[in-house]
């Protein structure tokens, strides 16, 4: 096998392609096992890297694309892209962060969550295309679940959703609230109990009594 006349046949496919290319597809048109795929793959990322090329090759879950460096994002983005960049409120990035860490989530599970109407946020997110319809759930009404897609990825560099931050440990009483006591137990162990401040007022009359007893 011819590994630089693969390379250049692998990056005119994603170039070509300006999408995500899946495994599979490259496979077929190469006639290439995946562990050849991935071996050259491998190489072609750190050729990108120690270049100091202005792109990059990222994998998104089993597929492949060709991007601009994000530290190139200022130079392309006038030339190229006139939209308005995505602009994510609190809310909106509350909303999405339920969403990526509970795929195919209900929006009466995200309203129970977070305790506010999803509807504007999920609208909203919808049309930035971070998230979509994932399918009915079989409960009453046939609610429509929501997951995240290949621009949420993208936008947040990550390569899968098994890249994302884990979450904090916490236990749940018979109510179901999270509870508070374990964390400020396994806070305090680290770092000591924390002591309130004094409040102005107590500390003037300490220092009032102080005076007068000397």
């Amino acid at each position: 096998m011819q590994i630089n006349e693969t390379k250049a046949k692998i990056e005119a496919i994603l170039f070509a392609a300006g999408r995500e290319v899946s495994k599979n597809e490259i496979m077929l048109a190469l006639e290439l096992s995946s562990d050849e795929i991935d071996e050259i793959i491998t190489v072609m990322q750190n050729d990108y890297k120690v270049e100091d090329r202005g792109i990059e090759l990222i994998k998104i879950d089993d597929s492949y694309q060709l991007c601009t460096k994000k530290e190139m994002y200022e130079y392309v983005y006038p030339v190229l892209d006139k939209r308005n960049k995505p602009n994510l409120s609190t809310a909106a990035l509350e909303t999405l962060s339920i969403i990526a860490y509970n795929p195919k989530i209900t929006r009466a599970e995200i309203e129970a969550i977070r305790g506010v109407s999803a509807d504007a946020c999920v609208y909203k997110l919808l049309e930035y295309g971070l998230i979509t319809e994932a399918g009915k759930v079989d409960l009453p009404g046939k609610p429509m679940s929501y997951k995240t897609t290949d621009e949420f990825l993208k936008m947040f560099g990550y390569s899968s959703l098994n890249d994302l931050p884990e979450l904090p440990r916490y236990k749940l009483d018979e109510n179901k609230q999270i509870v508070i006591d374990d964390l400020i137990e396994e806070n305090e162990e680290k770092e000591g109990p924390a002591e309130a401040p004094m409040p102005e007022r107590e500390e003037e009359k300490l220092e009032q009594i102080d005076q007068e007893n000397n």
